[in-house]
């Protein structure tokens, strides 16, 4: 049986798409009659503490559905202080470092980028021991904290920051890229590297839709996932405009926003606006078989960035409001999965969500089958893992 090493900085019983991304390819290759191991931190995302069963702990060792996890020490933080980030930061690379450098590894690893210092510690190891480096890369970093203001252009970070990126994307063997836009972008820097397309499609093994329209019932969008800065839930909840509406916004999740979000949500009853908090994953896909709309949203077009979002809700039958602009328009009007607002646009989100409120029940239904049976044939995992292992990808 080939053996494969995954390096993540997130993984299950975590909670959020990073985590849910590196769990699937793991799985899939498990399936693939792949050897697969993990290395990633104690588990602390996304409240940067470690949770209970690790606490006082330097390392564990698990097996989580025939896949082997270890998990190492980190100092976890979702501190605003920028030292205490880089701390943090630096304690999981310090100890993956050592790791890496003293231990059998296997001579194929996936490594996951962002983030790029963890990226970069990896390909640097594993490049002297003559591995073969599969980077896979979800977002393109630095580029990406540039468009979100979480980086200065032109400052030592900055610099430090390109330094990383394009030495590990030299080093790599080969590239995955979950959007075009990140293969154009590592093309443009290096013409002649192999690269090949890695959409974040969703596992649900589910051959018949579950979904439930409700009649006499408010049209219930939602929103699930990270509360942080990239997808500005926070902003969204401010600006939307759902008074006379038959509409409400439902919103489960953690992060970085939460707090202000269901301070906001307690001062205005009026909005229709609703938090459930942080759910796990089947028992908020159960909970959400009487919703109608998943929102996607992104504070700001990020080059290169492709929610999973748009393949997670789409694949269970939940007609798509986009708003996030780039690649994930496309996606979202080329295969009819809903309705697209400009990013950034308030008021074009505001009209969208007027002409919604006036779609009737037994139209969205439709809508419902239609999506959940065209993303039945074109998100599918298990055929993209095909073509990747013919590819000799992994």
């Amino acid at each position: 049986m080939k053996e494969i090493l995954i390096i993540s900085n997130y993984y299950p019983p975590e909670k959020g798409a990073a985590a849910n991304r590196i769990e699937q390819l793991a799985l899939k290759l498990n399936q693939n009659n792949y050897k697969v191991s993990v290395i990633c931190p104690l588990g602390n995302y996304p409240k940067g503490a470690l949770f209970p069963e690790y606490r006082g702990k330097f390392s564990v060792t698990e097996n989580r559905d025939g896949i082997t996890v270890k998990r190492l020490w980190i100092y976890p933080s979702v501190s605003k202080n920028l030292l205490v980030r880089i701390i943090s930061v630096l304690s999981f690379s310090v100890t993956l470092f050592f790791y890496l450098l003293f231990k059998k590894i296997p001579k194929k690893v996936v490594i996951q980028s962002p983030p790029l210092l963890l990226s970069f510690i990896s390909v640097f190891v594993l490049s002297l021991k003559n591995k073969k480096i599969i980077l896979n890369i979800s977002d393109l970093w630095p580029l990406a904290a540039i468009e979100l203001g979480a980086l200065k252009k032109g400052s030592l970070s900055h610099k430090f920051s390109l330094f990383f990126e394009r030495y590990i994307y030299k080093k790599a063997t080969l590239i995955l890229g979950q959007s075009n836009e990140i293969i154009t972008h590592v093309h443009t820097l290096f013409p002649d590297k192999k690269c090949f397309l890695y959409r974040n499609f969703p596992d649900h093994s589910i051959s018949e839709m579950e979904l439930k329209t409700e009649e006499n019932q408010p049209i219930k969008i939602f929103y699930a996932g990270l509360l942080g800065i990239a997808q500005g839930v926070f902003e969204l909840c401010q600006k939307i405009d759902l008074k006379g509406l038959n509409v409400e916004f439902h919103i489960f999740g953690d992060g970085a926003e939460k707090t202000q979000i269901e301070g906001l949500i307690s001062s205005q009853k009026e909005q229709q606006l609703f938090f459930h908090g942080m759910l796990d994953r089947k028992e908020l896909h159960n909970k959400l078989k009487s919703f109608d709309i998943a929102i996607v949203p992104l504070k700001t077009r990020i080059y290169g960035s492709v929610p999973s979002k748009i393949f997670e809700y789409g694949s269970l039958g939940f007609p798509i409001l986009y708003f996030g602009g780039g690649e994930g328009e496309t996606i979202v009007n080329e295969n009819n999965l809903g309705w697209v607002a400009s990013v950034g646009n308030y008021d074009d989100l505001n009209e969208k969500l007027k002409a919604i409120s006036r779609v009737k029940k037994s139209e969205l239904d439709v809508m419902k089958k239609q999506i959940f049976d065209e993303s039945l044939k074109v998100f599918d995992l298990d055929n993209q893992m095909k073509i990747l292992i013919e590819k000799e990808v992994f």
